[in-house]
């Protein structure tokens, strides 16, 4: 049994759960997001509150029940606060930089990197090493931000490359003679 699919997710104030037989939709002041319902998991709003339970006789339905009550959480979060993912460039030379949707990065190859960002992702830039990435979909905000990281991924002897906030990289030890 599911200890987190137990638990109902809190609607904060302005937030809206529609649920269709195939479709739910969360509506709150940042946006709009949609998922699909899991057929062996139901879906009732209760006041202010939305709970998931297990239809009886599902194959999955235990498997799915948690993971369901974490994804509407998420877009419940979504919506109402929205995420970020901060990454660092660390490196001489290493520079990024936002212009409207695209992320120009410099990297220490021969040609600049530009990174498209996709609708519902906005991408900022503080300093010429921080890059913020802000969205209202948790997963769609972590995969853009795992995007920028793998053009140039920490490297294991100097620590050069693009690291998410607070990433601590482990620095091997040169080879001796």
């Amino acid at each position: 049994m599911s200890r987190i699919g137990k638990n109902p997710v809190s609607l904060p104030a302005g937030v809206e759960v529609k649920v269709d037989t195939q479709e739910i939709t969360v509506k709150g002041p940042l946006g709009t997001l949609k998922t699909a319902a899991h057929p062996s998991v139901k879906v009732a709003v209760e006041g202010q509150a939305v709970v998931c339970s297990c239809v009886d006789g599902a194959v999955n339905g235990p498997a799915m029940w948690g993971t369901m009550r974490a994804n509407l959480n998420n877009m419940v979060t979504g919506v109402s606060k929205g995420f970020e993912r901060k990454l660092n460039l660390v490196g001489v030379g290493y520079r990024a930089q936002a212009q409207g949707d695209t992320l120009n990065l410099s990297l220490g190859f021969s040609h600049p990197v530009a990174h498209k960002m996709p609708a519902g992702v906005k991408v900022e830039c503080p300093t010429q090493t921080e890059i913020v990435i802000k969205g209202i979909d948790k997963q769609q905000v972590g995969q853009v931000a795992a995007e920028v990281r793998a053009y140039r991924k920490p490297e294991p002897y100097k620590g050069k490359g693009v690291r998410y906030f607070g990433e601590q990289v482990v620095i091997k030890e040169t080879k001796k003679k």
